[in-house]
């Protein structure tokens, strides 16, 4: 459409007048670049004489005109040469005006008006115009992809849906987005289309090798991580009636010994070193390749460029798509290549911990954070609780990357807290020790008492 509003706006104008004739044209234009230099030409063809030649810039819809240039030739004796009547012969002539770094506002419409001295008369001039349009393109400048609903939780025992947003600022006009993985374009659903029809697709003979090769990947990561679970010690009954193997010092008796009863319920204490660091990983595998929807929208912003957001949705299979690299990548006229952002999904491993004060005595207030895990994509959440009772402000949990513990008691010594990092591709927990120096308080409050009394038989 635009190409096709040049066309028109070059066309050449004809006057003709007598036996004469004025033809006024403009040398059409590609879309120019911000910041770039343009020369606008008009070309002109007449067996008159030339009056004046002038530019405007249109503006306001049309409705006002700003004169950029003029040239006047009753004050140049360089073409006092048209005057010969009796030697009058076709001349060609071209005027250009210099548009130098052209910005968002040079954008729009602008004629070139060229006028000729009537042969009759000395006192009429005879006018002809020709116009383009000038189309100020910008490229994007920026773009980032984030994660829909971030952070999120991770489940368990069943299959969520995830979604990755790119988003482009800055781009005029509005770009072409489109999402790879591991390198290859992504075979989405478009808008408006069911899944019944997509799926029938992928039933095709000449299915892609990476989507089968991929499910094939699934299969064989989900059995050797499957052995890793960490987090299912909820039955008293030992390992080996579960079908699990037993773990040394963790899950079964000692080798040589035999098995000492099991506690009741009431009685199971959870016995944990000073540092513990365990994965957990889903108990489903997903039967068949995910469908990616893609979803598109743009919105024009107040300096005339547009933002497009661009959401790819799937069903997530945290043990195939860890580890997996997405790309948003973004084609534009007015880029010579790409431009792109990429992620790599990853499940949180082992958040590092940090206690300061290094040694807290009584009363001391102590801050636990969490180090690192800004390359961790999906953002994990953090929640921390503490092994075998409630934390220190009488809540069971608390969320963020730091716990505090204001003015810390000597009851809290060698109290375990754990901390839980978890994102939509897994879960990890971090326990550590807090060992606090001092007296306690019941002894402190017994001193205290005994100062009191021999102050009162001594007085």
């Amino acid at each position: 459409a635009q190409a096709k509003d040049n066309f028109v706006c070059c066309l050449c104008l004809m006057m003709v007048f007598n036996d004469g004739y004025l033809t006024v044209s403009i040398d059409p234009l590609p879309h120019v670049v911000i910041g770039d230099t343009v020369t606008l030409k008009c070309n002109f063809q007449t067996d008159g004489n030339l009056r004046e030649i002038v530019w405007f810039r249109v503006t306001e819809g049309g409705n006002a005109k700003q004169k950029i240039f003029t040239y006047d030739a009753m004050y140049n004796t360089s073409y006092s040469h048209l005057e010969d009547n009796k030697k009058r012969e076709d001349l060609v002539y071209r005027s250009t005006v210099r548009l130098p770094e052209v910005q968002m506002e040079d954008d729009g419409l602008y004629e070139c008006h060229v006028g000729i001295y009537d042969r009759r008369s000395r006192d009429k001039v005879i006018l002809a115009s020709g116009s383009i349009i000038l189309t100020v393109i910008v490229p994007p400048k920026s773009i980032s992809v984030v994660a829909a609903d971030s952070p999120a939780p991770f489940s368990r025992y069943e299959a969520q849906n995830f979604s990755l947003v790119c988003i482009v600022t800055g781009a005029k006009p509005a770009p072409v987005v489109y999402f790879k993985r591991d390198g290859e374009l992504i075979d989405v659903v478009p808008p408006g289309q069911s899944p019944s029809s997509k799926g029938e697709q992928n039933k095709k003979p000449g299915k892609s090798r990476g989507r089968s090769r991929a499910g094939l990947l699934s299969s064989q990561i989900h059995v050797s991580r499957d052995l890793d679970d960490t987090k299912l010690q909820k039955s008293p009954s030992p390992p080996e009636k579960q079908g699990k193997p037993a773990r040394l010092g963790q899950d079964g008796p000692e080798p040589g010994r035999e098995q000492a009863p099991q506690p009741g319920p009431e009685q199971t204490t959870e016995v944990i070193p000073e540092t513990v660091v365990s994965w957990e990983f889903p108990r489903w595998v997903q039967s068949s390749d995910p469908l990616y929807y893609f979803q598109h929208r743009q919105q024009a912003v107040g300096d005339g460029t547009m933002e497009v957001r661009a959401m790819l949705t799937w069903s997530l299979n945290p043990q195939l798509d860890n580890e997996a690299l997405f790309s948003c990548e973004v084609n534009h006229p007015a880029l010579s290549m790409p431009m792109q952002a990429e992620v790599t999904l990853a499940a949180p491993r082992g958040p590092k911990l940090s206690m300061t004060p290094d040694r807290a005595t009584v009363g001391d207030t102590v801050r636990i954070t969490v180090q690192g895990f800004h390359e961790v994509f999906p953002e994990p959440m953090f929640t921390w609780t503490r092994v075998g009772g409630r934390l220190l402000d009488g809540s069971e949990t608390h969320d963020g990357r730091e716990l505090v513990l204001d003015r810390v008691p000597a009851e809290l010594n060698g109290s375990m807290f754990r901390c839980t990092a978890e994102n939509p591709l897994g879960s990890t927990d971090t326990h550590t020790r807090l060992i606090v120096f001092g007296e306690s308080r019941s002894l402190t409050l017994t001193s205290m008492l005994l100062l009191l009394s021999f102050t009162f038989e001594l007085t």
